[in-house]
């Protein structure tokens, strides 16, 4: 070995490091000739050794069974792979590897669904989910790994040529709309699909490694590698984090909505009595609402629909007003118009436009016009028949005609979708347009008076029906009134509660989550919505500046849709009372996670949340609309949910900064220990402020104890900043490790960590990193230098 090049030896390390453990050498439980299984409620099934996955039928939604391989030790028994997706077995179907060798599947009459085309002497379900037929030398002779179809496992190699192709929908694994392709030309992409057909439309989600590419390997350590013919590691989707196989399940699946996931599922229940469920690790595209548009075909949604993202950062494909979806029962469905649309016979009086903020149909325009006011576009689009949308965004109008495509909703389109609707219709009347629909029903009343006018019985009551119809009228005009009264910020795509409503929602605000300068957060639960449960943050009256922050809060919080942000879901604002309704965290605050828990969470949970800090405050910065100073970066206002992932919560103090505006000075806003210097010298506050809190976050996110901490014997140890600085000074950072035992591997992202911070507390602002950076430093993108000493600063 020694007698090698020094490149050659690289080439095999990292050929070791990435290849996944031969088949061969696996322990397995033979299955022989002659075996089988049958189709049924009580279906028996073939093991792998340790029992971890499982070869049979499962039953589908729709009827039949699937031949699949699942996780077996999981309740809800989730699938990797499926000989016969497109076609379920009638129940009595029956899988065997008969005495020639062939491993086939028939239905109950003997016709054959899907057969294995080699001879095999035996079969094997291996420890890793892989199925194998082998020969009588124990050859591979065909397996399961080699033809996925909607995900990969750990040690699954996704090789030149192999592809995953998206299911239907959650309960449909047919093959849908969306394919993942290690292409021969070393290209990994993503594309839409020609549905039904298998060719793709359009990529939206690539490496660009035309010519180096060779495998897309899952790595029995749990890292996604992309290796070059010669064994060198390539770019990636993701962020290359591993994650330990001996703790948790794993899985990458290209998932039914286009957007490729990596799973984790603890094999140990860690959660506190809690059941355990799967937990996104990583994803990609992180909005595939807006990752793609397509030249044919309807977009991720289905023609004329709108995609926006859900709380869950899955898309949610929603139909405008005066639309309704196709088909109901299916998340993508197209949506068709409920009224008739205008001909060019000068019915334009009969139309009007709603309007829906951040909407936007891309490549459906057919005119465009720069320059003109928003009331020329809608004159314009009024008095074209064909135009059945206007897009309107700084003084550029767009016009388009159905069916439209690509359809969004997002904050980062901007602009307003101007949608044409009828508004005398004798199919669809909306209440809307109250005025228009008053009089055609006051026309059908008289024209119904003189056809039926020798009736004095029937004139009297038509009479009586338009008399109702006007007091209907009237009620629906106070209800509305109220309704706009409450409804007070334009733009705003939320629910807008009734203060009885979130009275009723929190049981009288009886069960109280936490408390701050201006608010109270209680725990409450939407009757109308099967109890989904809430956090209702209710706002003091008694602070002078309550209502300023309340707008700030409900206009810019609302605007901002990322994984790693506690998501809004409502408001109230109805006479005194003012009120957020947030998503509800389960598992609380991090503090409560960090500080008082016990035992410590992990070293691998510490580190995600670190991320997902970071990836949420680099969103707030630099990624959103309008740009957010948050002020009060602390592990309080960090929010954890049933899988531990973290959000940021609580923007009531954040500045809101004009895009044009990168500065701002201001009185002193956040919490003592985590606020930034330069808020006690009179200096310009920028995003800055929020590095330097996320640093002394950092510190303590990975040694698990306040950043002062009295109780220490060691006073050189009692600010852990200042303790940290003198251990990266002295090159010794493990004297702040708080687990005895931990890999190489994560003693230096250890350390990485504690520099990455270092460099986050500087005093002089200008020295600490954008958040984009930092998070390219703890992704290992960019390196990290030695940092300076943080108090070198001189004002």
């Amino acid at each position: 070995m020694a007698s090698l090049p020094l490149m050659n030896m690289l080439v095999i390390t990292v050929m070791l490091l990435v290849l996944p453990i031969p088949a061969t050498a696996q322990s397995r439980t033979n299955i022989t000739l002659g075996s089988s299984l049958v189709a049924n409620a009580a279906t028996s099934t073939w093991l792998s050794p340790s029992a971890e996955f499982a070869f049979g039928f499962q039953p589908t939604a729709g009827g039949g069974y699937l031949l699949a391989i699942w996780f077996h030790k999981i309740p809800e028994k989730t699938i990797i792979w499926s000989a016969n997706r497109d076609n379920p077995a009638p129940e009595g179907s029956t899988v065997r590897l008969a005495a020639n060798g062939r491993l086939q599947l028939s239905d109950p009459s003997g016709r054959q669904f899907w057969a294995a085309d080699p001879a095999a002497a035996y079969a094997a379900l291996l420890d890793t989910g892989n199925l194998v037929l082998f020969s009588a030398a124990s050859e591979n002779l065909w397996q399961s790994f080699d033809q996925p179809t909607d995900t990969l496992v750990p040690s699954q190699i996704l090789n030149q040529g192999g592809q995953l192709i998206s299911s239907f929908s959650d309960k449909n694994y047919s093959r849908g709309r969306f394919f993942f392709a290690m292409q021969s030309d070393g290209n990994l992409v993503g594309y839409t699909r020609n549905f039904p057909m298998n060719d793709g439309i359009k990529a939206y989600l690539a490496t660009m490694t035309v010519g180096d590419g060779f495998r897309y390997i899952f790595n029995a350590s749990g890292y996604l590698n992309l290796v070059a013919r010669n064994g060198t590691l390539l770019r990636n989707i993701f962020s290359n984090t591993g994650a330990s196989t001996a703790q948790f399940y794993q899985r990458l699946t290209l998932d039914y909505d286009g957007v490729l996931r990596r799973y984790l599922y603890p094999k140990s229940n860690s959660s506190g009595g809690r059941p355990a469920a799967w937990s996104v690790f990583e994803f990609s595209p992180s909005n595939i609402c807006t990752a793609v548009t397509q030249d044919t075909g309807g977009g991720v949604c289905g023609l004329n629909s709108l995609c926006s993202l859900g709380t869950d950062q899955r898309p949610r494909c929603t139909c405008p007003w005066g639309y309704s979806a196709i088909d109901p029962n299916y998340w993508a469905t197209a949506c068709k118009r409920d009224f008739l649309p205008q001909t060019c016979d000068h019915d334009q009086d009969h139309f009007g436009f709603n309007d829906m903020p951040d909407a936007d149909w891309p490549l459906s325009d057919y005119a465009h016009f720069t320059q003109v006011s928003e009331d020329w576009c809608r004159q314009d689009c009024l008095a074209d028949c064909f135009c059945d949308v206007a897009i309107y965004r700084n003084t550029d109008c767009w016009k388009k005609r159905v069916p439209l495509s690509n359809g969004k909703i997002d904050s980062g389109v901007q602009g307003k979708a101007l949608i044409k609707v009828r508004t005398r219709n004798s199919t669809v009347v909306s209440p809307s347009f109250g005025r228009s629909g008053k009089r055609n029903r006051d026309a059908f009343i008289i024209a119904g008076a003189v056809l039926l006018g020798t009736s004095v019985f029937l004139n009297i009551l038509l009479l009586v029906s338009k008399l109702l119809f006007n007091s209907r009228r009237t009620w629906s005009r106070v209800e509305e009134g109220e309704g706009n009264k409450r409804s007070v910020y334009p733009g705003v795509n939320i629910r807008c509660f009734s203060f009885k409503e979130l009275e009723e929602a929190t049981n009288g605000f009886s069960e109280q989550l936490g408390n701050g300068a201006y608010s109270t957060v209680y725990k409450g639960a939407l009757i109308d919505e099967d109890g989904k449960m809430v956090a209702v943050k209710k706002l003091s009256r008694m602070v002078d500046d309550a209502e300023k922050e309340f707008r700030a809060e409900v206009s810019s919080i609302s605007k901002t849709n990322h994984k790693n942000l506690v998501q809004l879901l409502g408001y109230c604002d109805e006479g005194q009372n003012r009120l957020l309704v947030y998503e509800f965290m389960s598992n609380g605050s991090l503090a409560t996670f960090l500080f008082e828990n016990s035992p410590k969470p992990n070293w691998y949970t510490r580190v995600q949340i670190a991320f997902a800090v970071a990836r949420g405050l680099c969103y707030l910065h630099e990624e959103c609309s309008t740009q957010i100073i948050h002020c009060d970066i602390k592990p309080q206002n960090v929010l954890l949910d049933d899988a531990h992932t973290a959000k940021i919560s609580d923007f009531g103090l954040a500045k809101l900064m004009r895009a044009d505006q990168t500065r701002t000075t201001t009185g002193i806003r956040g919490t003592r220990g985590y606020v930034a210097p330069e808020w006690f010298r009179n200096m310009p506050i920028t995003v800055k402020v929020d590095v330097y809190s996320y640093g002394i976050m950092l510190l303590e996110l990975v040694c698990c104890r306040k950043n002062f901490d009295p109780d220490v014997e060691d006073q050189r140890r009692q600010i852990l900043s200042d303790w940290a600085y003198d251990c990266c000074c002295d090159g010794a950072v493990e004297e702040m490790l708080v687990e005895e035992e931990m890999r190489d591997d994560d003693i230096k992202r250890f350390e990485k960590m504690v520099r990455i911070a270092m460099w986050c507390v500087q005093e002089d602002p200008e020295l600490r990193p954008q958040m984009k950076r930092v998070v390219h430093m703890l992704e290992g993108s960019a390196e990290v230098p030695p940092p300076p000493d943080p108090a070198s600063f001189v004002c």
